[in-house]
């Protein structure tokens, strides 16, 4: 880091780590979630750099996408066209993936590029709602792996950014289980982990949401595949790296269409 760069460091105040529950591309036309992320962000700091880690994008080695402006990845199907349409012109970070190459590649730990890997919607449809002008420089990487013990891992590797004015967020979804969704109201799998995931975390009770699938209720039925819990675990390393797991709070919580959209800020 140059002396300038540390000296712009020095006075940037510390981000917030985020997990939040992102929603699918009808988010936009819900009545209150999009007012809930908005409202959320102007909370916050104004990031100079996003860094997201989204359950939409597994890939091992860990990857690191587009650092400049390539087209979104439309990865849902059956949708109205409109929601094809949606664009986020976000400028890239090169240097902020230059920082996380440095920060995450080590002996038996590769870090790959795939340059024309744009966005997801686990990472644009609640940047839509949180950041609508696209002025922040975004950068998305993969997680190349499901384990809670190595998420936190890459965390707490990649917790210095958050002292250089870059917002990490962890974007999957409290519960997650599309194909046990039945009409009308929320599935007791979902509320039952919910009221558990909220509890652990007002209890701090870390080593029970590292092993959520054991000692949740209904653990298997929330998340079937666990891909959009996993990024909690990012966010968890951020914050224990700076001391700040016990500086936590929920922020948005309840359901849509029936899943948990509780999203939680660390620091």
């Amino acid at each position: 880091m140059t002396a300038a760069a540390q000296e712009s460091a020095a006075t940037q105040e510390r981000m917030p780590a985020l997990y939040l529950s992102h929603g699918a591309p009808p988010l936009a036309d819900d009545p209150l979630w999009p007012a809930e992320l908005a409202a959320w962000s102007k909370d916050l700091p104004r990031p100079r750099a996003i860094l997201m880690v989204s359950a939409h994008w597994e890939e091992a080695p860990l990857a690191i996408g587009a650092t400049e402006r390539v087209p979104l990845v439309y990865d849902f199907w059956g949708f109205p066209e409109h929601y094809y349409q949606v664009t986020y012109a976000a400028p890239g970070a090169p240097a902020l993936a230059e920082s996380v190459r440095k920060l995450l590649r080590a002996p038996g730990t590769p870090v790959q590029d795939i340059p024309d890997r744009g966005l997801d919607h686990g990472a644009y449809v609640p940047l839509v709602e949180m950041y609508p002008d696209a002025d922040i420089p975004v950068l998305q990487i993969s997680m190349p792996t499901l384990d809670p013990v190595r998420l936190m891992d890459i965390g707490r590797r990649l917790a210095p950014l958050r002292d250089e004015g870059v917002l990490i967020v962890g974007s999957g979804f409290f519960t997650h289980n599309l194909a046990a969704l039945r009409q009308g109201g929320t599935p007791a799998w979902s509320a039952e982990f919910d009221a558990w995931g909220r509890t652990a975390l007002e209890n701090r009770d870390w080593d029970a949401l590292l092993d959520f699938l054991h000692k949740s209720p209904a653990g298997r039925y929330a998340h079937p595949r666990t891909e959009h819990f996993a990024p909690l675990f990012v966010t968890m390393g951020a914050a224990e790296a700076a001391g700040e797991l016990a500086a936590q709070k929920s922020v948005i919580d309840g359901f849509w269409m029936g899943l948990a959209k509780r999203s939680v800020q660390f620091g």
